[in-house]
Order: structure tokens, then C-alpha cells, then sequence
């Protein structure tokens, strides 16, 4: 039984997005007496954002689905600069023309999971640079610089860890929380945002951003974190061996998308069921408590749900037609990832580094050694071995039982 009496809060509460809030009982009372545009950023680096943020676009339509009007806040500006959290280098700096494509490719997703429009609840999508872009220095230090202290701003993981591991952090950077949190007045300012919501690493800068509009203009403002989202075993979500688990259609083919949540640990199946789809509570509980194989029954499903989601319902179901094709007919199904090895052919190690099954030849070589690896149904025991295919043939290449390909000329 939720805490909470709004529909937001117990929403958020008992499908396990919250982690820390800087006013929980005065932003259930808000939620329950008016509309709450609330917002998340997202920094525009790739032209996919990648599963890792999925829970955050998750809350924005959990947002929505309560009644509330979701801001997604893409950072043209911010990403100028670069979220020093958590990273020991400096962002790669990225022309005004890439800023653009990539906000243009990662909206596809934000469409399909929210309704956008001009209605009281209707998602809307806005560029920090808009505002940060016309934001005179002096202007800045004047307005804004005064509010902020380098001590605190020392106190933070964002700076503190990056100067314990003796990493440089140029003035450019340091100065990105300051934006974050002008972010968060401009959009209680112009647009009626009261919430600020984002992953546990986001917290000192929600914090900064609520501090900012109480001391400049006295507005009572509200930030909510969602927990560090790691998988059963500990590893960061949405990182493979093979890369990241992008979003977009166009960075990662919709079998393999379909295939990591089919592949998740048995342990994570609840968890991830109540955060990335929208299946009835009660239904959820009971896909979790399945044990034994009958557990893979509940994988199809939340592969099914969150590709639907994410990608479309024709995605999911070819997905999940491939995988029966593959792992039950011993067919090959049209989604499997297809590598051409030419007219001369390909070294299998080649091929399976290629292909992103291993992370390189020498984990491929160990794969193969172990006979893990198989070529249309028979074991490869040959690190060197070439694989040519003839014209118009096609051949089916195994890592273990979960990952396959087909290989042509």
C-alpha cells in the first residue's frame, strides 16, 4: 500500500521509480490539487538515446498517464557544454548541425511513448538552448553566479569525485550545473514547471535548480530522483558486451532490442516489467512469481511490451516470430542481424567480432575453444577457420544458444 494519496506519487511509488525527494508530502499535496508540468533533460550526444535513459522517459508518461503535462527539455545548450558526472574526460565538443540531427533523432522516440500537442496535459519538447543561447555572460554571473557558492559546488560528486581521481575538469564544464539549475527557473518562470525529475547521479543539480527558483523569485519548486538502475548482477543497464542498447531503429535492428529484454536475469523480469510497461500491477505479480522455464514465458512478454512500446507492435511481433523460427524450427528468421563476408569470405573470429558477439578476436577465440560457436548447426573448433558462402546462398552463424546470424555474400 502506497504512502501517497495523489495519483502520481503512489503511481510512481509502487512501480519503483522513486529514490529521494526534495518535498515528498508537499508535492503530493500540489499533485492532487492542480496539473503539474514537470520535466526532464536529456543532452542530445547521439542521434539514439540508449535504454539506460528509458526509465527517465518512462516517468515522463507515468507524468502524463496521472493527469499532468510531461516537458522534455533537449539540451542544444547544455550538450555544448557536457554533464561532467561521472565521466573522467571532457564530451568531445559537437557542431551546431549534429546537435540538431541528433535532437531530431532521438524525438521519434518521445512520439511514440508521449502525446504531444497544445492541450493543458499534452506533452511539449523544448531546447535549452533557446534560452541559454541568449544569456549574456555578465548577465549570468549577475543573475545567477551570485546564487552559487564553490564550496558547495565542490561538495558535489559531480566535482568532488572527477578532482579525487586527479582528472582535469576545465572551467566549462564546472559551469554546468549552474546552466541546470537556470534551466529549472526559466521553465518555472515561462512555462509553470514544478518538478524536475532525473536519474540518483542528477540529484545535486535537481537540488541546485530548486534552491535557485526559492532564492531568485521565491517559487516553491520540487525535484524527484529515480534509484541508480542496475541489473541483478550489478552491471550498469543498458551496456552489453556487444555496445549499447540504443533506442532507434536506425542504431540497433529491432530483433536485438527485442532479444536483451528476452535475455534479461530471471531475477530482474518483475522489476523491469513494472518500470518499462504498462501491464496491470496484479498481472505483473504473477508473471513474476512463474519459476523454471515457465519464467521465459514472462521474458516474452516484457520483450514484447517494451519493444511495442519502443519500437512499434509489428516490431515485436517479428521479433518474437524470428526467435521462434530460430530457436524452435532451427530456421534462420528474417531479423536476424545479416553480415555479407564478400567474394573472398571472412576468419570466424572476424566475424564474430564483426558482428558484436565478441568484444574482440581474442574473446572470440576463447568462445571457440570453449565450443560455443557453430556454423549451420555444426560446431567451429578452428579459430582460423574462413567461411565463404556461395552467390544467393545464405549461411546461419551460433554464439551459445541466444545469439545468431546469417552470413551471405
Amino acid at each position: 500500500m502506497s504512502q501517497f494519496e495523489s495519483d502520481l506519487l503512489r503511481l510512481l511509488d509502487e512501480r519503483g521509480y522513486i529514490h529521494q525527494q526534495t518535498d515528498a508530502a508537499g508535492l503530493d499535496a500540489l499533485a492532487q490539487k492542480q496539473v503539474i508540468p514537470g520535466y526532464i533533460g536529456f543532452d542530445a550526444t547521439a542521434p539514439s538515446l540508449h535504454i539506460g535513459s528509458l526509465v527517465q522517459i518512462m516517468m515522463l508518461r507515468r507524468l502524463q498517464q496521472t493527469g499532468h503535462k510531461p516537458i522534455v527539455v533537449m539540451g542544444g545548450g547544455t550538450t555544448r557544454i557536457g554533464d561532467p558526472t561521472g565521466r573522467d574526460e571532457s564530451r568531445k565538443m559537437l557542431t551546431d548541425e549534429a546537435i540538431e540531427a541528433n535532437i531530431a533523432g532521438i524525438r521519434t522516440v518521445f512520439e511514440k511513448l508521449l502525446v504531444f500537442g497544445d492541450g493543458p496535459t499534452d506533452a511539449v519538447m523544448v531546447n535549452n538552448h533557446d534560452w541559454l543561447g541568449r544569456l549574456g555572460y555578465i548577465e549570468m554571473l549577475q543573475k545567477v553566479g551570485t546564487h552559487f557558492t564553490v564550496n558547495r559546488m565542490l561538495s558535489f560528486d559531480s566535482v568532488k569525485l572527477r578532482l579525487e581521481r586527479e582528472q582535469p575538469m576545465t572551467f566549462l564544464e564546472f559551469n554546468y550545473m549552474i546552466l541546470q539549475g537556470y534551466d529549472f527557473r526559466h521553465l518555472s518562470q515561462e512555462m509553470g514547471a514544478r518538478l524536475q525529475m532525473g536519474g540518483s547521479d542528477q540529484w545535486g543539480n535537481i537540488v541546485n535548480g530548486v534552491e535557485l527558483g526559492r532564492r531568485m523569485d521565491g517559487t516553491e519548486l520540487f525535484g524527484l530522483t529515480t534509484p541508480l538502475l542496475t541489473t541483478a548482477d550489478g552491471a550498469k543497464m543498458g551496456k552489453t558486451a556487444a555496445g549499447a542498447v540504443w533506442l532507434n531503429e536506425a542504431q540497433l535492428p529491432g530483433y536485438d532490442f527485442w532479444q536483451y529484454w528476452r535475455n534479461v536475469d530471471d531475477r530482474d523480469v518483475g522489476r523491469f516489467l513494472r518500470l518499462f510497461t504498462d501491464l496491470p500491477l496484479d498481472e505483473i505479480t504473477r508473471l513474476e512469481a512463474l519459476e523454471g522455464a515457465e519464467i521465459n514465458a514472462a521474458k516474452i512478454v516484457l520483450a514484447n511490451e517494451v519493444t511495442g512500446l519502443v519500437r512499434s507492435e509489428d516490431a515485436a511481433k517479428s521479433a518474437e516470430a524470428t526467435a521462434q523460427q530460430t530457436f524452435s524450427g532451427g530456421g534462420a528468421g528474417e531479423d536476424l542481424p545479416t553480415l555479407s563476408v564478400g567474394d573472398q569470405g571472412m576468419r570466424v573470429g572476424t566475424i564474430l567480432t564483426d558482428l558484436g558477439f565478441t568484444a574482440s578476436n581474442g574473446e572470440a577465440k576463447r568462445k571457440i575453444a570453449e565450443g560455443a560457436v557453430r556454423l549451420d548447426g555444426e560446431t567451429v573448433d578452428d579459430a582460423g577457420l574462413l567461411i565463404e558462402v556461395e552467390a544467393g546462398c545464405e549461411r546461419k552463424l551460433s554464439l551459445g544458444k541466444k545469439k545468431h546470424a546469417v552470413l551471405t555474400r
